[in-house]
């Protein structure tokens, strides 16, 4: 008899209530992590364990009660079992178990179960994220690039990433491209299609919305053409709108991004001069809520993230998301870019990387938000120092307590300078990865 999964997937987040930038030592949030060994358990009912940390309470709940719980502590620190029962329903259900921890947040994980089968998978995965940003991967196929694997052998793209270790992919999305290979495509219909190719590979997806035509990054911060007209109440519902049906695109595709960002690297704001840093913090917020609700509406378990450029400072983080917090901007996780190799002087990352460590720490510290390298690249033409840095990013990422450091994205490694003109890539002039993408493998 042919055999079919069901399939579980646990997706987690932290909810803050209230809206203070600093937490006293007795006000730590609860922790909870599924249990690292435990990858896949193939059965009609069965458990798996979560490790506790600065719990108060945890509770299950779950129509039919088919999610119950035990543990080894009555509170505090200590190990959960989640016993789980087989699904005799045509339907898909969903339960979820939450920590409670000092009045502070609450940690919850969705369990999400699908219809009768077989045998039952559950997959965990909440491992350390080893990302790439590959936009550009379907024009290089398109105009005839050729990759090639360590031994020189061609194969797809995904196939070596994986086998570098990369477990996500980042995915950018502009409202209405040109045809430029290099600076267009990454439409709604073409950001879709590459997230269910993600999803194939068993990779995670997170989604990129710049709100602009092209790039829009600490340079420029431009409106679509199609809303550059438009009044403030109207730019607000085309964020909502757009956001809203790239969104359900996905979800009808069958994609639920892990993660999705409002804006990329916002640090100047996004829709200017409309939602501009300078003097529109307000209608910034506004903007950014617009798109956080829009994410929610379609995809409650995704993750919205906020990101900034420049992750080695700390003074430019403090004052953007202490202004964010004033004017109750919401979102999940803080999104940070660190290039070296554009700080003035293309210094080496030794003289930064302690900086991005330190800022990694206090925002996780300051604003309770989990932290995420989401893009980093360094020259191509220096791969051990590149190897080298990415190294020691992973570590500081690693440092931040409470597993709030969730890991790191390389931009664009595939897209070699060749094809590119991208000096930052982690691919050679023979079609081959460098040794700096080798820095995934490392546990």
């Amino acid at each position: 008899m042919k055999r079919r999964l069901i399939q579980i997937l646990l997706i987690t987040f932290i909810g803050f209530i209230g809206s203070t930038c600093k937490k006293s030592a007795d006000e730590i949030p609860p922790s909870l992590t599924v249990n690292p060994s435990l990858k896949e358990v193939d059965a009609k009912q069965g458990s798996f364990t979560i490790n506790v940390l600065s719990t108060t309470s945890w509770t299950a709940s779950s129509p039919d009660n088919w999610i119950t719980l035990s543990s080894s502590t009555s509170a505090g620190n200590g190990t959960i079992k989640v016993n789980f029962l087989a699904n005799a329903m045509l339907s898909d259900r969903t339960g979820t178990i939450i920590a409670k921890g000092n009045g502070v947040a609450d940690k919850i994980i969705t369990v999400k179960q699908k219809g009768i089968a077989d045998s039952l998978a559950i997959v965990l995965d909440t491992s350390f994220v080893k990302g790439a940003d590959i936009s550009w991967l379907p024009q290089m196929e398109a105009t005839g690039y050729k990759f090639f694997n360590s031994q020189g052998q061609e194969q797809d793209c995904f196939q070596i990433l994986k086998d570098h270790g990369i477990n996500a992919i980042r995915l950018r999305t502009w409202v209405n491209p040109s045809n430029n290979a290099i600076d267009g495509h990454c439409s709604k219909d073409e950001t879709v299609a590459m997230a269910i190719r993600v999803k194939k590979w068993g990779m995670r997806v997170m989604i990129d919305f710049h709100y602009s035509d092209s790039w829009a990054d600490p340079s420029k911060q431009v409106k679509p053409a199609v809303w550059k007209d438009h009044n403030f109440p109207q730019l607000l519902n085309d964020v909502y709108n757009y956001t809203f049906d790239v969104m359900t695109a996905l979800k009808n595709a069958g994609v639920t991004p892990t993660w999705v960002q409002i804006g990329n690297e916002i640090s100047p704001g996004m829709l200017l001069p409309d939602g501009s840093t300078s003097n529109n913090w307000g209608q910034l917020a506004q903007l950014v809520n617009k798109g956080y609700d829009a994410v929610k509406a379609v995809s409650p378990y995704s993750n919205v993230v906020l990101h900034l450029d420049q992750g080695n400072s700390n003074s430019r983080f403090r004052w953007w998301f202490d202004n964010a917090t004033s004017n109750n901007m919401k979102y999940d996780v803080i999104g940070l870019s660190y290039y070296p190799y554009w700080i003035d002087g293309h210094p080496d990352y030794s003289l930064s990387i302690n900086d991005l460590g330190n800022n990694l720490l206090d925002l996780a510290q300051r604003y309770g938000k989990e932290v995420m390298v989401v893009e980093v690249g360094g020259e191509d033409i220096q791969a051990q120092n590149t190897y080298d840095m990415l190294v020691a990013v992973q570590h500081k990422i690693k440092a931040v307590p409470n597993h709030k450091g969730l890991g790191v994205m390389y931009w664009e490694p595939e897209g070699a300078k060749s094809w590119s003109g991208y000096p930052l890539s982690a691919w050679g002039s023979d079609g081959k990865p460098t040794m700096a993408l080798d820095a995934f493998l490392l546990k």
